[in-house]
């Protein structure tokens, strides 16, 4: 069955369609039905009894695949590889487990998981799943402060760590960030469990903390708890426009049939194959794929420690695809503009063999389409991009590669996947046009593996996500659909400007810029004008080893502006940059720059990757004139 006919097989029937996709799981009890009509947005087979561990391990070595290859650990960081098989990973969760089920740890408590890209992080998440406790995984390195306000919300029994991590040039003590944290935090865990690393060994609390290692070969192994469809699996803290993080949570049997659907339709992974996300634990991108979903497919995922250029260079993805035989490579586009800065001409992939690669998937931020170019040049095989949210879990919107590949646009991430009826509306909820720049939304209900609501804040996710648009979930981004159906995401409704009258997409301004030859990456951000209301200011990074004159660059982006958007645009300003601000998972903080812009009070965001590079940014925005006066 091709993409048109799958689609419109779940149209027609809805419930038929999830009833046949959780056959892929096991169940201990299985559901009723797939949707429930309740809580504030609906829940998937909430009646069914369940277990997340067993369908990402056990039922593969019980089939006979134990001698399999389960997790895959590439550590650039410590010049290091290491594997386990689905048997090792299935005796190291049930004793990790163990530890927890000792101290009262079980069905419905929390534990944060704070480590590093180690295969120990993995193995936490799916010792929680094991016992039905629910996990919360805080971006290893985070501020003691956020920990503190995760901690208090979360109220974990547990938490998990890693004595350190490993960033190019410098070891992160994760250890005395977490004693911070608990100081700070009102509420106490029982019990903190610390993987000690040889490159920084942390001193231990007594009577609190336990040695991961001691603990792990002194427990007994425990069996697999079944949960209810509805029980919660883990809970992602996402940032808020407040400053308050929230809590999505993501049900076990939705969550399961989701990514069960999703890795070999859209990644085209099956048992066997070898996946990489380039990602971190930290993010959604690596619950649903560096974790879950690969495990549940019976492949094998690659967790790296590492950087997409300086560990040790712009040629490192390229090494661990060729060195692991990877099918699928997902990463973000930030990160390829990183290595397509440092390595231009791509004279790195063509020191490896990756035979074996047979598609790019990318996400996280719009993938321009110089980007997708620049990777179908080098790499000669389908550059995919896809769209989705920490909040949905999986894709919105992509191109199935595992069931057909669809025609490619360029700057579009295809065509919405099944379970998402995605519309474009006006600020009045209506329908628009197509190719009319509008709102993204979602009809009512989700499918399975999105989020039912916000971790203890019911209201708060009625008003965040429902509200606005009655019966539907708002996505907080802007775009449009084409007369075929695609989608395109242009920016943050945040990010959309109006000038002069005229909303316009930030998206489409860098997606000019970023075709200029000069250009490795850049950003538009509004700033206030007392003419147009808005106006927009371009932010340049250029090519290493680009023989360019910035001020020139500067004019030509401005032309080419002019020339492809129009007048309208009001396009007249830019500035050449060295870097730009980013979250740890590479999104550009572009609300954080228009800030700066208007001279403007900004709380630091927490997820920044180096808080020191808003100073630069603000000293090359005064270059041409901002803030005003």
């Amino acid at each position: 069955m091709g993409y048109r006919d799958i689609q419109a097989g779940w149209q027609q029937d809805p419930e038929a369609f999830w009833m046949k996709a959780a056959e892929a799981i096991d169940w201990d009890s299985p559901p009723s039905r797939a949707f429930f009509d309740q809580g504030p947005a609906g829940e998937w087979f909430a009646d069914g009894m369940v277990n997340t561990c067993w369908n990402a391990i056990d039922r593969h070595v019980q089939a006979g695949h134990g001698d399999r290859l389960a997790v895959i650990h590439d550590s650039p960081m410590t010049d290091s590889v290491s594997r386990l098989t689905y048997s090792e990973l299935q005796d190291r969760v049930a004793r990790l487990a163990g530890v927890l089920a000792a101290r009262g740890i079980g069905k419905g408590d929390r534990v944060i998981i704070y480590m590093p890209m180690i295969p120990e992080a993995l193995q936490a998440m799916l010792a929680c799943a094991r016992i039905g406790a629910i996990h919360s995984v805080v971006f290893g390195g985070f501020a003691a402060h956020e920990l503190a306000v995760r901690i208090d919300d979360a109220r974990p029994r547990a938490i998990i760590a890693a004595s350190c991590g490993l960033e190019p040039g410098r070891t992160v003590a994760y250890k005395p960030l977490m004693d911070r944290a608990i100081a700070e935090a009102t509420h106490k865990p029982d019990v903190t469990i610390v993987f000690q690393r040889p490159e920084c060994r942390a001193d231990m609390t007594e009577g609190r903390d336990l040695d991961w290692k001691d603990a792990v070969a002194a427990a007994d192994p425990v069996d697999c708890v079944p949960v209810e469809g509805n029980h919660p699996a883990y809970i992602l803290y996402t940032s808020g426009t407040t400053g308050q993080p929230k809590g999505v949570v993501r049900h076990s049997a939705g969550h399961l049939v989701a990514l069960a659907w999703s890795v070999p339709h859209i990644y085209g992974i099956g048992p066997g194959d070898v996946f990489w996300v380039a990602s971190d634990v930290g993010w959604v991108v690596g619950h649903s794929y560096i974790v879950y979903g690969p495990l549940i497919a019976g492949a094998t995922t690659v967790i790296f420690e590492g950087k997409p250029v300086g560990t040790p260079d712009a040629g490192t993805f390229w090494r661990v695809i060729a060195d692991h035989k990877v099918k699928s490579f997902f990463t973000a586009p930030t990160a390829i503009r990183a290595v397509k800065r440092e390595d231009p001409q791509g004279k790195l992939v063509a020191q490896h063999d990756l035979s074996s690669l047979q598609a790019l998937f990318l996400a996280g931020e719009r993938a321009d389409p110089d980007t997708i170019t620049w990777c179908e040049d080098r790499l000669n095989v389908p550059v995919i991009d896809h769209w989705w949210q920490t909040e949905t879990g999986w894709a919105i919107a992509a191109n199935p590669f595992g069931i057909e590949l669809l025609p490619v646009k360029k700057g579009s991430p295809t065509l919405p996947m099944p379970g998402y009826d995605v519309q474009v509306l006006d600020e009045a909820g209506h329908p628009v046009a197509p190719r009319t720049l509008g709102a993204i939304a979602i009809r009512l209900p989700l499918p399975p593996g999105t989020l039912p609501t916000l971790w203890n804040a019911e209201d708060r996710f009625r008003k965040a996500y429902l509200d606005h648009f009655p019966g539907y979930y708002e996505t907080g981004d802007a775009g449009y659909v084409d007369e075929d159906g695609y989608v395109y995401i242009m920016a943050r409704t945040d990010d959309v400007i109006n000038v002069a009258g005229h909303r316009l997409s930030t998206g489409g301004m860098e997606e000019v810029l970023a075709s200029h030859p000069a250009v490795a990456e850049c950003a538009v951000i509004g700033v206030a004008d007392p003419l147009k209301g808005q106006a927009p200011v371009g932010l340049l990074c250029l090519k290493k080893g680009a023989e360019a004159d910035p001020s020139q660059v500067v004019a030509e982006v401005v032309a080419m502006v002019r020339d492809q958007i129009g007048p309208v645009a009001a396009f007249k300003t830019a500035c050449v940059v060295d870097r730009l601000p980013k979250t740890r998972s590479g999104k550009i903080l572009r609300a954080t720059m228009a800030r700066i812009a208007d001279g403007e009070d900004f709380k630091m965001p927490a997820t920044i990757d180096d808080p020191a590079i808003l100073d630069e940014i603000r000293a090359s925005l005064a270059t041409v004139g901002y803030p005003r006066g």
